[in-house]
């Protein structure tokens, strides 16, 4: 086929608003249930009214989400390389994307399980907490990473529904997922008395339910198309490719996460209050991520899709609504910021000093959405399109552009400064991205 040939199987589409939003709202509402989940689980520990337990458990969380947020690409790559295999028509492709996710899946989590006592002894080692918050914590990690095949072969079922565009399938999975965390969390954790170690176990058990009733769904879909040829599955070009798609989302997201890291720390060195007062802004600005999220994952499967069937004007109506109803949502959460967030801090924080502190810097938390729509909508575009190693590269120029306006900012205005660099940070994402995107249209589609 030639470069700029149309695939004869490619499947013709029209994006529109209702197709965007088929994606984005069922998804926001998915991803919106993951907080739900470890609000859920402080609930349940804090019912025993010990903080060493809660610490325990927050520590094991925070270790846990650094070593899945580098596997996370087993989702978003694979949604990028299903949905393009979707728009040529490559059944057969849609197919062998999904399982070779899977093996990655299993091998990756069979090896982080057999690592747990290791990953919990440097995380215990790391926090350098207290001895009985760092027992909590390291009862919480070993048992928790148990879950690890599976967690991550949802990764890749939930990559395979989204790069189809199923929305709707997608909230579904999530709901049971998390359904059944939440009502094994009070059931283990509460009612039988087992504390961190049943909201551990209640995660093995609902990732461990969830990855059988979407492998089910898959399955039985498959069976109904022509049966996949071993030497497809095994191609190592293919393998190849999924890989260092894969490789360049995993040091994207170390990126990002060096870079809260860094706005974390820095908050830090302002004194306790302040750090509390921007921890409870970032929050905020997460929360809005959360819905923002939505949006970037319909761009992955519309951009994907266009670029697999070679088709221009679907891929520019996507990148375009999907931006439009980013920035409105963005516009519509700054807006509920400034004017109702000084409330919403005074729920989440019952100390007058945090509260002071965060509400002189509630404006710039406000308008961290629109800030970053930008980066979180060219996110979406260029992992569905697979243009992972320009995505990767933006990110660590605009993680270099970060690192310069903190330690020029923040010395010289503070805590001012430190949330101005993060803007800076979400704004060279976004506009980087879509310099590059420009370039990337005048030979994607020729």
């Amino acid at each position: 086929m030639d470069k700029g040939a149309i695939p004869a199987d490619a499947r013709p589409f029209v994006v529109t608003n209702r197709s965007v939003l088929a994606i984005a709202v069922p998804m926001t509402l998915a991803y919106l249930t993951t907080p739900m989940l470890g609000l859920v689980d402080t609930a349940v520990v804090g019912q025993f009214g010990d903080a060493a337990l809660l610490g325990g458990l927050a520590a094991g969380s925070l270790v846990f989400s650094v070593v899945f947020t580098t596997f996370n690409f087993l989702r978003s790559g694979t949604t990028g390389l299903v949905a393009q295999a979707f728009g040529r028509g490559d059944a057969l492709e849609e197919q062998a994307v999904f399982w070779r996710a899977v093996l990655i899946a299993v091998v990756a989590g069979i090896v982080l399980a057999a690592l747990s006592p290791l990953i919990a002894v440097g995380g215990q080692w790391f926090m350098g907490a207290e001895p009985r918050v760092s027992e909590a914590m390291g009862v919480y990690i070993r048992i928790r990473l148990l879950a690890a095949p599976f967690s991550l072969i949802n990764y890749a079922i939930l990559g395979y529904v989204l790069g189809r565009g199923e929305g709707g399938l997608g909230l579904v999975l999530q709901l049971a997922l998390n359904g059944i965390n939440i009502a094994l969390c009070f059931l283990l954790g509460l009612k039988l008395g087992w504390g961190v170690a049943g909201v551990a176990w209640a995660t093995v058990a609902g990732e461990f339910l969830a990855m059988l009733l979407g492998l089910a769904i898959v399955v039985l879909r498959f069976r109904s198309t022509p049966s996949l040829p071993r030497h497809r599955l095994l191609d190592m070009s293919a393998f190849l490719r999924m890989l260092l798609l894969n490789r360049d989302i995993m040091i994207r997201s170390f990126s990002l996460l060096a870079a809260f890291a860094l706005f974390t720390r820095q908050g830090a060195q302002f004194g306790t209050v302040t750090l509390a007062a921007n921890a409870v802004l970032m929050n905020f600005f997460l929360v809005a991520g959360y819905f923002l999220d939505g949006f970037a994952t319909a761009a992955e499967q519309l951009a994907g899709r266009a670029v697999g069937a070679r088709a221009e004007q679907p891929f520019r109506r996507a990148v375009r609504l999907t931006l439009f109803w980013g920035f409105g949502l963005a516009g519509a959460a700054t807006l509920v910021l400034l004017s109702a967030g000084a409330n919403l801090v005074a729920v989440v924080t019952t100390s007058r000093e945090v509260r002071s502190v965060a509400d002189i810097y509630l404006p710039w938390a406000a308008f961290t959405a629109l800030s970053g729509v930008l980066a979180f909508q060219m996110d979406g575009v260029f992992i569905g399109a697979t243009w992972s190693r320009d995505m990767r590269n933006m990110m660590l120029l605009s993680f270099l552009v970060f690192t310069v306006a903190l330690l020029t900012l923040a010395p010289a205005f503070g805590n001012h400064g430190l949330w101005a660099a993060l803007h800076v940070f979400l704004l060279t994402r976004g506009f980087s991205l879509l310099a590059i995107l420009r370039l990337r249209l005048r030979t994607a589609f020729s």
